[in-house]
């Protein structure tokens, strides 16, 4: 029975980036089970989503989805520069740091500090992925 919108699959898979770096598995790691969503809700990236309609239970398959249907563009307008004391004392912010931000909305934002000056804090809003084609080997475990 082929993958409709609406069903509940179970999808083991490898993501790899353009140079072989291994960004993300569901078989060892901080993942190790299947990956659970409901196909065409956009639970997952449009591409990935894309790519598993019509596969059949058991089915293996690779593809690449280009970062504008994964993450988008790395956009230069997402890197911001804060001043210094607007972030808590005690805590010393340092380049390579990862943080959540909160949006008025509410919704988390998740950030990378880039640079640190005495005066500013360089923050990249972008996606870790953004910028970045996806290759993907994915085998299809359940349809439900």
């Amino acid at each position: 029975m082929p993958v409709k919108k609406g069903d509940k699959l179970k999808v083991d898979y490898t993501g790899k980036l353009d140079d072989g770096t291994v960004f993300d598995t569901s078989t060892h790691g901080d993942h190790s089970h299947p990956l659970e969503f409901e196909a065409g809700s956009g639970q997952v990236i449009k591409g990935f989503d894309d790519a598993v309609m019509g596969m059949e239970k058991d089915e293996e398959k690779e593809f690449k989805i280009e970062c504008k249907n994964a993450y988008g563009e790395h956009n230069a307008s997402l890197i911001q520069k804060v001043p210094k004391d607007k972030f808590p004392k005690g805590q010393e912010p340092k380049a390579g740091m990862h943080l959540m931000l909160q949006s008025p909305e509410g919704q988390q934002i998740p950030a990378k500090i880039t640079e640190v000056t005495d005066k500013e804090v360089t923050i990249d809003l972008n996606h870790p992925l953004a910028g970045k084609n996806l290759n993907f080997k994915i085998k299809i475990v359940d349809i439900a």
